[in-house]
């Protein structure tokens, strides 16, 4: 019985950085119903853009307008997200003979890239673990 208290008093004082918090993310600018839309998180610049690293992935329905999504329990850290619409549902960005995306795409912070997609510092926030909402505008 001793221990609860304990325990609870331990709690109390921890660094809140200790705890994860929920990322709500909203994705603005969807086009149409077709497909889904999906995306992934990334916590690294290593790892940014190779979806076989990312920290998380999703993918959910699309719906015109805007679509969301929630990262539950995630870290304190610093993050950049890329999402895009995959409107003929075949898994990937399609794009055309020039290598320009046929299909909207997104970067958190709204980073654009020169010539290909941004850097990871570009895309990146802060997170500090309590609860916060984002939102990416898709570009066509």
């Amino acid at each position: 019985m001793r221990l609860i208290p304990q325990a609870l008093a331990l709690c109390l004082f921890l660094p809140g950085s200790a705890f994860a918090g929920d990322l709500a993310l909203t994705v603005d600018g969807v086009q149409d119903t077709r497909g889904n839309v999906q995306g992934a998180l990334y916590d690294s610049d290593s790892s940014f853009m190779n979806v076989a690293q990312a920290h998380a992935k999703f993918r959910v329905p699309s719906a015109q307008g805007q679509v969301q999504y929630v990262f539950h329990d995630l870290k304190p850290g610093k993050y950049a997200l890329a999402v895009f619409h995959d409107a003929n549902a075949n898994g990937q960005l399609d794009k055309n003979s020039y290598g320009v995306p046929t299909e909207g795409y997104g970067f958190s912070n709204d980073a654009q890239g020169s010539g290909g997609p941004p850097k990871f510092g570009q895309a990146a926030f802060d997170y500090d673990g309590t609860n916060k909402s984002i939102t990416v505008s898709l570009n066509y």
